[in-house]
């Protein structure tokens, strides 16, 4: 497969302070790439990398075969980029947001511009400093679809968005990889990762420590659970079935944690008079907290980048 994406032994450091180290990957050509990891693990510092506008302190990141710094231009004009922090010109309409960066890349097909503003309900003749957080995001969004680029870079694409606008957004996202696209999407969560990309690498401390498909990755998530009964219900219902830890049980209320499917759960509350079921995924950051948690700690000491 052609490989729209190679970094290889790609690092940076700022000083004394971490940011990446020795991160490797291949990007497939229309393939949607999750780049997974907690806030600060070195997601923002990659990308960056990768698009030349910082420089790696060795390492190499290859864009559509060719060396980042070595002809960056040619790389940014076949690309979608939606930054993780972004501020544009407060003055603008968002209407003339779009056009500015329209021109920029030497004009967009109209028409596409306009479903991406009506898809994603924008108020163009609002002054950009006028929106909300999430209405910002929305223009980020359509500057980077509206030429159709051959690679979507995404860092944190959906923050601010509402559920809303944010399924709307991975509609849009399946309708470019068809077209014939390429998706590198950076995220902390993990239920967006799962319904969006084929592969994921995931990044913690600077330094890939998985590699896998979205199936091989979904040993890490789990679901922390909260049961409400209307009378005392034995622990021993709940803590030796498949998946079920860190099990609380106070008040008539029963919260666990429970890796994989929480089917046994939800048939050993049946058997009781349930007056609540909460079930919620934690985020990747959470989920890292488990998984790693004494790892982290043993690591106190190291200085991150933050980004």
């Amino acid at each position: 497969m052609t490989a729209v994406i190679e970094l290889a032994k790609l690092t940076k450091t700022y000083g004394k302070s971490r940011g990446i180290i020795d991160v490797d990957l291949q990007v497939n050509q229309g393939e949607v790439f999750g780049f997974l990891g907690p806030n600060g693990a070195g997601k923002t510092t990659t990308i960056r990398t990768m698009l030349d506008l910082i420089r790696p302190t060795r390492g190499t990141a290859m864009v559509f075969g060719i060396e980042s710094s070595a002809d960056p231009v040619s790389i940014h004009k076949r690309i979608g980029y939606v930054p993780g922090e972004f501020a544009l010109y407060d003055r603008l309409t968002g209407g003339q947001t779009l056009e500015y960066f329209a021109n920029l890349r030497g004009g967009v097909d109209k028409a596409y511009q306009a479903s991406l503003i009506e898809r994603f309900d924008l108020d163009t003749k609002k002054r950009f400093k006028q929106y909300s957080k999430g209405n910002k995001q929305k223009v980020g969004v359509i500057i980077a679809l509206q030429h159709k680029p051959e690679l979507l870079i995404l860092d944190e694409p959906t923050s601010g968005l509402d559920p809303l606008v944010q399924q709307t957004f991975f509609m849009t996202l399946r309708e470019t990889v068809q077209a014939g696209s390429t998706v590198f999407l950076s995220s902390h969560i993990l239920s967006e990762v799962e319904k969006s990309c084929d592969r994921v690498a995931i990044i913690r401390d600077g330094r890939i420590v998985k590699l896998d498909t979205v199936d091989g990755l979904r040993d890490l998530a789990h679901h922390q659970v909260e049961l409400r009964f209307a009378g005392a219900v034995p622990a021993d219902a709940f803590i030796n079935l498949p998946g079920v830890s860190e099990l609380v049980a106070a008040d008539h209320v029963m919260r666990m944690r429970v890796a994989g499917p929480i089917t046994p759960v939800v048939r050993a509350a049946a058997q009781f008079e349930l007056l609540d079921f909460v079930s919620r995924e934690p985020s990747l950051e959470e989920t890292f907290l488990a998984q790693y948690g004494n790892a982290a700690a043993a690591e106190a000491g190291t200085v991150s980048d933050g980004r």
